[in-house]
């Protein structure tokens, strides 16, 4: 008798964001949350449970909030702002770019229900610009873990990082990828599983996505390499030559818009140093409607079985 394989436990990014935080700031008593009338959606009720004087809530002042960021860590603190990514990179971008990123003032900004993740909130919260705003900034890591595990290694990292960083997290549930243990390390991809026929590269809710692309496509025979590229900014450059040149065709999905985010950061490295037939899924330089992140991304052609079928495509392309 067959049985069937009962479904991947789905996490919650900002559980294990909070779950480290809460266990940091015990250990430091620098550390300090800072958010947008946001405790609930950033899941800081814990936090300021156990640190009340260390959370700062500004209300709904984006603006003000990453300004009180950059004075917490000139004042020797240090200092996480939670917001919705949307407001936290679009209302307030100059203040990152001016007092944190030029800066370079040890802040780390928490983008929290990032890319389509308020889904039926509609265009004005889909955050599916702030890889674009953000990567383009000077001293400004830019990092989207892919599942729970990611996330808690991050923020490690993120902590004892000197300087600003920008983590992008998501409130969809994803199932976890990587090893238990795993270490965060900026720049660098996690092959996921190897291929010679294409490769497939997507950060957060998009990795586990690829990966059901790539058994959709063993099971036509077709071997797929898969790349966890959780930083956007810096990329590595290393193993996309590698993954150009050993497969000769890169598919890049994300929770953004195709212009400027992760594929076009991919394409940048492609074209000056390996150019071969690419394709980047995503939402194509248009407003998303309104409706569920899993209804938005099978409605921009990111359900594992489209993702395949786009593979498949680049892969004519490669041999034509």
């Amino acid at each position: 008798m067959n049985v069937a394989t009962p479904p991947a436990k789905l996490h919650d990014c900002r559980d294990a964001f909070v779950a480290v935080l809460e266990r940091l700031a015990a250990e430091n008593p620098r550390i300090a949350a800072v958010c947008n009338d946001s405790v609930g959606s950033s899941k800081l009720g814990g936090f300021k449970a156990r640190f009340p004087d260390r959370l700062v809530n500004v209300g709904i002042a984006e603006q003000a909030m990453v300004g009180v960021g950059a004075g917490l860590a000139n004042g020797g603190m240090l200092p996480f702002v939670c917001a919705a990514s949307c407001f936290l990179t679009g209302r307030a971008l100059e203040q990152v770019k001016a007092d944190i990123a030029y800066s370079n003032a040890n802040v780390k900004l928490i983008g929290i229900s990032s890319g389509m993740a308020y889904g039926e909130l509609g265009p004005t919260h889909h955050s599916i610009e702030d890889f674009a705003w953000m990567r383009v900034l000077p001293n400004l890591p830019v990092i989207a873990p892919s599942d729970s595990i990611e996330t808690a290694a991050a923020v490690e990292w993120a902590a004892s990082y000197d300087g600003p960083v920008f983590l992008r997290l998501s409130r969809v549930g994803v199932p976890d990828l990587l090893p238990v243990g795993h270490v965060f390390q900026p720049g660098k991809a996690n092959l996921l599983r190897d291929g010679d026929a294409v490769t497939l590269i997507a950060n957060g809710t998009l990795t586990h996505r690829m990966m059901k692309a790539a058994d959709l496509l063993a099971a036509e025979g077709i071997a797929a390499r898969v790349l966890n590229m959780a930083t956007v900014r810096p990329v590595d450059i290393e193993a996309v030559i590698a993954a150009a040149q050993d497969t000769g065709a890169i598919l890049t999905a994300e929770e953004h818009s195709t212009i400027g985010g992760l594929g076009s950061a991919i394409a940048e490295v492609v074209v000056a140093e390996s150019p071969v037939p690419m394709k980047i899924l995503g939402v194509p330089g248009v407003f998303a409607p309104t409706g569920s992140a899993e209804f938005l991304l099978d409605h921009f052609g990111m359900s594992p079985a489209a993702v395949a079928e786009a593979a498949k495509t680049l892969i004519a392309r490669k041999r034509a």
